[in-house]
Order: C-alpha cells, then structure tokens, then sequence
C-alpha cells in the first residue's frame, strides 16, 4: 500500500483525496491496508481518512468497543470532521454504531459490513493456537469465502499479532468486550441512513445478523454480495464498491 501514514498529536492515520469525507474503520485484527482498494476507487471523488484503532495501546481495564467509540470522537473533533460517511467493517462497525448513537450530529450517513454489535462467531467460535502457524492459516481462511483471499502476508500479520503477549491480551479483551455490547435495543436511535453490504457466506457475522441489523436499523438498507465473506470490501472489491457509490450517490441526490 502506497499511502501515507500520518502521525500527529497521538493520532496515526491516512488521509487521501478531497471533498466529502469518508470516515473508514477497520476491525480487530484488521489493518488500514484492508481498505484498500475503497481508497483507490473513491480518492478522486471523496475525501477518505482512516484512523488506525488503538487496539493494541489501550490500558487492559479500558479496552473495550466504548473506548474506541471516544477515541473516534477525539480523533473526529482533533480533524474538524462534521458531516461524512461513517464505513465500518467487523469491530469497526460495531464502533461505528456506537458512534453513531452518541454523535449523530457529526455522521451523514453509515455503512456497515460484517459489523458485530449482535452476535459474532470469533474466529470460528475458538481462539487459535498461538505456536500452531497452520491453525492460524486456517482461521484467517476461515475468514473469507475463498480461502485464496487469505494471503501469505496476511497469515503472517496475524501469526505475528497473535504471539505478541500484549497484543493477545489486549485482542481477547476487547473481543469479550464486543461480545457483551450487544446493540439490539439501542439501534432504533441510528435514524440516519444506513448501507448493509454484506457477504452472503459471511460465517463471523452470518447473513441472519445482518437482516436483524437491516429490521432494527430503522432508515437501512440490505445488500447482498454472492461468493462472500466476512470481509466484503477485500474480497469482492467491485461489488462492494460498486454498492458503495450507488448509495453514496442517492445521499448526495437527497441532501
């Protein structure tokens, strides 16, 4: 990935493009390169920036979903960002919706893809084994629909954060934190317009979450992308791009 990462006042992130703003937030074990292709299709018309979550840097007894909820506000006020498109995938999503309920104000709109915030499958329902490089591969594959998607250099990333102590500390603290933040009662608030762009073989947040999101979400909208998994916007890059803009497109018509 080409971009630049910025580092400013405790804040790392990209920012790339000008014009409206796309506010992109990546997930647990996720990286600001999974946005990637997003960034190239829509840097000539949007202005994007992705902050990279703190996961790793937060105090054990505060990690959780609401603090980087607060962290967003910060780093969103730290910007001068107001009226933008909130994109969220897997725990950025939760965050995402989190954000939403307490500063809808500053939030256009939200897209959400394999969001948890209801219920989730981590990892396939187990932890993996930290000495076990294979297990690894086969959770990360577990991921996606096609397990090619799951690069070597992605199961090295993630072989890599797993046997880091802190990191792994810090990871199952705010998956548990994930877990009991169940959102259900709370989403009748979100009353701007949401995008649900999902992978219809989705089997961290299966396709049945998203219809609870898309019932419970008062102002959303479902969409399904065929041969497709946990991560939409990697996986199936035209599809979810092309989703993307056709509801960025109808925002701007009603603004």
């Amino acid at each position: 990935m080409d971009f630049v990462l910025k580092e400013e006042n405790g804040f790392s992130y990209i920012d790339e493009g000008e014009g409206e703003v796309l506010l992109l937030l990546h997930g647990l074990m996720g990286a600001l390169s999974n946005w990637e292709k997003v960034i190239d299709e829509f840097k000539d018309d949007y202005r994007i920036v992705i902050p990279m979550l703190p996961i790793y840097d937060l105090p054990l007894l505060t990690t959780g979903v609401k603090t980087l909820a607060k962290y967003v506000h910060k780093f969103v006020t730290y910007m001068g960002l107001k009226d933008f498109t909130l994109l969220g995938n897997s725990l950025g999503g939760h965050v995402g919706l989190i954000y939403c309920t307490n500063h809808m104000e500053f939030v256009k709109s939200l897209v959400l893809t394999g969001s948890s915030g209801l219920y989730e499958n981590a990892f396939g329902g187990s932890f993996p084994r930290r000495e076990s490089y294979d297990f690894v591969k086969e959770k990360v594959e577990y991921t996606f629909y096609d397990p090619k998607t799951a690069t070597k250099e992605l199961v090295d990333d993630v072989f890599k954060t797993i046997n880091d102590r802190n990191r792994v500390i810090r990871i199952l603290a705010m998956a548990k934190s994930a877990i009991r933040h169940n959102m259900a009662k709370e989403l009748h608030k979100i009353t701007i317009p949401v995008s649900l762009i999902w992978g219809r073989n989705d089997k961290i947040t299966p396709p049945d979450v998203a219809i609870e999101f898309n019932h419970l979400l008062p102002n959303s909208e479902l969409h399904w992308i065929d041969q497709c998994g946990h991560a939409a916007m990697m996986e199936q890059p035209e599809e979810f791009n092309k989703h993307l803009r056709a509801f960025l497109d109808r925002d701007k018509v009603k603004a």
